[in-house]
């Protein structure tokens, strides 16, 4: 039998994820970590991304984060994300529409607008259309 460890994915609005798993693969600041049972404990920042968790051998389920933090524990993993989607809830128009709003500040040259925010949106936008693509390829 597979050794698993206890899993809570969680957003400001709601608890997104609550379960075990074999895996749990996530985008730290240093880069993309996998968590395992009995992983060694530590404290991460996580950058927006796709975090992707392993429950057997036939099932992964892909969520979108727009950042937040990870604490790994010898039987748990907890993710406190900013904001947490599962892949198969995302608005793709939605996503597509703020990725064309946020290419559109940035070429804006007027110095009207903050371009780290414009960044930031862009960079939210395309992760989600990411992991939605991923998640529809069945590559998640």
């Amino acid at each position: 039998m597979t050794m698993t460890i206890h899993v809570d994915i969680v957003s400001a609005e709601a608890e997104i994820f609550s379960g075990f798993a074999e895996l749990v693969v996530a985008p730290a600041e240093l880069g993309e970590v996998g968590i395992a049972a009995r992983h060694a404990p530590f404290l991460s920042r996580l950058k927006p991304g796709e975090v992707r968790v392993k429950v057997n051998s036939t099932e992964t389920y892909p969520f979108y984060i727009s950042g937040g933090m990870l604490e790994v524990q010898p039987k748990v993993v907890t993710i406190l994300a900013d904001t947490a989607i599962r892949a198969k809830d995302i608005d793709e128009a939605a996503a597509m529409d703020a990725k064309r709003k946020a290419e559109e500040m940035l070429a804006d040259k007027s110095g009207k607008i903050d371009y780290a925010v414009a960044q930031a949106q862009l960079a939210e936008a395309v992760m989600q259309l990411r992991t939605l693509e991923k998640y529809r390829s069945g590559r998640a």
